[in-house]
């Protein structure tokens, strides 16, 4: 199967091209760098395109090249744009509408796209109970014609390389695991973690199924408040300086209680346990620093 990834060399995307790979299928990426580096050095494993997912013209012509019997869109802005919304508003809402045109245009059958659980809000819109797929979003920032579209939601995408979104809880690991301090703001302040190969895994099964029972998706995760995770960080390594500046937090939190059971019971997704993952993450980092790995 030919299968088309925008946004080939970001934060998940080397990760599900390994995977579509594994399995046997026909990849290609496209990218505005696709000679970003990653992060351990090893190759995509795919050829990567140059092009633009804001200009049109970019996405058509790659389209049309590479002529995909599905594509995925992960070529969009983390976070909610403080600095840059133009940008983006350009990334999430034009590009994704590029996207969408092309493929219709190419005559792709199937999209698959990442949307975010911060369309939700705050988990305070809805009490301590899991919010599912159907609830009315409270989500205050930015963010076909015979086509199979289908959304997912990540939860806060975590793993030793991610630099952009949401990174407190990157910070706690990342940083502890190169014996440097962390000083956050909130220790209460609550996340939904999803290692970022759970997370390619989840975009592989879907973008892989005949028919998704549904048109979109939560990721689920484990949640956690940064105190939490830094007590779990300073179980591998004890000498960890990871401060907070106050006590609370969970309730600023934005939503981190998710119904998650569409994405497990139709595609038998588990999650390793929130120990293991941070493991992986010191020991990721310790490695590319030349620093002794940590056992478990």
């Amino acid at each position: 199967m030919s299968i088309l990834v925008l946004g080939a060399t970001g934060f998940i995307g080397p990760r599900l091209i390994k995977k579509l790979v594994a399995r046997g299928e026909t990849v290609v990426g496209m990218d505005l760098n696709p000679a970003a580096p990653t992060f351990d050095g090893s190759p995509i494993g795919a050829p990567v395109l140059r092009g633009d997912v804001t200009q049109f013209e970019d996405v058509m012509r790659t389209v049309l090249e590479v002529k995909p019997e599905r594509l995925i869109n992960l070529a969009y802005g983390l976070g909610a744009g403080e600095g840059n919304p133009h940008q983006v508003m350009r990334l999430d809402v034009l590009g994704m509408d590029n996207c969408f045109e092309a493929a219709r245009l190419g005559g792709v059958r199937r999209i698959v796209y990442a949307s975010s659980v911060a369309v939700s809000g705050q988990q305070s819109s809805f009490g301590d109970r899991l919010v599912n797929e159907d609830d009315p979003t409270h989500g205050t920032s930015q963010y076909a014609y015979g086509m199979s579209i289908t959304g997912v939601r990540p939860a806060n995408v975590t793993g030793p390389d991610k630099v952009r979104g949401s990174t407190d809880h990157v910070q706690i690991m990342t940083e502890g695991a190169r014996g440097r301090p962390v000083h956050l703001p909130k220790k209460g302040l609550m996340r939904l973690l999803i290692h970022v190969e759970d997370m390619a895994e989840v975009f592989a099964r879907i973008l892989l199924a005949d028919a998704p029972r549904h048109e979109l998706y939560n990721s689920g995760g484990i949640p956690v408040s940064l105190g939490e995770l830094a007590d779990i960080v300073r179980g591998f390594l004890p000498k960890a300086e990871i401060t907070f500046a106050e006590e609370g937090g969970r309730e600023d939190s934005g939503n981190y209680l998710v119904d998650w059971s569409r994405l497990s019971k139709e595609f038998g997704i588990e999650y390793p346990g929130l120990h293991t993952r941070v493991l992986e993450v010191i020991n990721d980092v310790r490695r590319v620093e030349g620093l002794p790995l940590v056992g478990a």
